[in-house]
């Protein structure tokens, strides 16, 4: 059950990366415009706000790395009710897909904490 559940934080910890990487790196870009169906002109307006969503969900990454390295539940359970709590906000003000792309992702590892603890 362990190998389980640091394969699906493995997984939210790269989707956090992949995140911080279309936030701060391609949020102008012509990928980023059309992953978040933005004109250049709104996406240059919210460039600085959107660069630091991503460095958030770079310490999100950072501190689950952290959980696998040392072990500890506390510190990857920790991560995993941050993830899912900036999902669920996402979902309900953002966009309906964060709750699938990162909350419910989130859920299932913080069960599967609490489950192998």
């Amino acid at each position: 059950m362990n190998i389980l559940t640091n394969i699906v934080i493995v997984i939210i910890t790269c989707l956090h990366v992949g995140f911080l990487i279309l936030e701060m790196f391609l949020w102008t870009k012509p990928y980023g415009l059309k992953t978040f169906g933005m004109t250049k002109e709104i996406a240059a307006a919210s460039a600085t706000l959107a660069a630091n969503q991503g460095l958030y969900n770079g310490f999100l990454a950072a501190g689950l790395v952290w959980g696998l390295i040392t072990g500890t539940a506390s510190v990857k359970l920790f991560f995993l009710i941050c993830v899912f709590v900036a999902g669920v906000f996402g979902g309900l003000t953002a966009k309906r897909s964060i709750l699938y792309l990162q909350a419910l992702p989130g859920l299932i590892g913080i069960l599967l904490v609490l489950f192998s603890a």
